[in-house]
């Protein structure tokens, strides 16, 4: 299957263009209104990736896919939720209840850049959370949980071309049921919070969602639709969602931190999620 790259947002410059060609072997140049260059029959190699910081030095989202898919041709598309789906850590906000957002937040940033194991990291927070009122958990969803900018286009648009839609997250069960019936998804799996007494314990009920986790599921889930891993999109944007990204054909890393671009199939950092439709056609 040949692929292409596609680049997306602001003009290409000549000079780049000029890297990009002699480092993915690519033959020819195809623009395609709004902002869109494609680079069909480009190869990606250490070539490329060593050209990753001046692509996105001048704000272009990268895709390295097979040539002519369109969105119809895929028949799963998984998120992650928190930083991806919506725009917070719901932890976080949780966290900013019981006036520790600062120590909480630090130990996600951590977690997501792959320093520490997930496990662990979401044990450390949540004990800091332990005794916070339950009902924080509505204020956060009313409050301060928002979608991330294009997610409702493209879940529209994957709902539309008849694609099945999951929530795969390492995040709570509170926000994903509620995310899951507010928006028509199909699958939802996340940590389940303890709550004894109209307070949060700082425990989960029963095993953690991890990386791994968010692997098997997404794997079952391809496997009781019938699909080849080539049918399957997984959007995600921390070092958790590495071992889901990699059970799908296509990866796609949103607004992620830089271990997580470097082994996606596409890097969209400054358009929205819709910004996936323009390259798939």
């Amino acid at each position: 299957m040949t692929t292409q790259l596609i680049l997306q947002g602001n003009a290409l410059p000549t000079f780049l263009l000029e890297k990009l060609l002699a480092a993915t072997g690519a033959s020819a140049v195809e623009p395609r209104p709004p902002q869109v260059t494609c680079l069909p029959g480009a190869r990606r190699t250490p070539a490329f990736d060593a050209l990753i910081p001046s692509i996105e030095a001048e704000r272009l989202d990268w895709a390295f896919m097979p040539t002519g898919r369109r969105l119809q041709d895929y028949g799963l598309i998984a998120f992650d939720m928190d930083s991806t789906l919506i725009t917070i850590e719901c932890i976080d906000e949780l966290a900013d209840f019981a006036g520790k957002k600062q120590e909480v937040s630090q130990v996600t940033e951590a977690a997501m850049r792959g320093e520490i194991d997930y496990r662990e990291s979401l044990r450390r927070r949540l004990a800091l959370l332990a005794g916070l009122d339950a009902r924080v958990l509505a204020q956060v969803y009313a409050e301060r949980l928002l979608l991330s900018p294009g997610a409702r286009e493209l879940l529209a648009a994957a709902q539309e071309a008849g694609l099945r839609t999951a929530i795969l997250s390492g995040g709570f069960t509170y926000f994903t049921e509620r995310l899951r019936i507010e928006l028509g998804f199909d699958f939802a799996t996340s940590n389940e919070l303890e709550i004894s007494g109209g307070k949060l314990t700082g425990r989960v009920v029963g095993d953690i969602v991890d990386a791994a986790a968010k692997a098997r599921h997404l794997a079952r889930l391809r496997n009781e639709l019938g699909l080849e891993p080539e049918q399957v999109i997984a959007v995600g944007d921390g070092a958790n969602d590495l071992l889901m990204m990699a059970e799908a054909g296509l990866s796609v890393a949103y607004r992620a931190k830089p271990a997580t671009r470097a082994k996606a199939s596409i890097a969209l950092n400054f358009s929205g999620l819709d910004g996936l439709l323009n390259l798939l056609h």
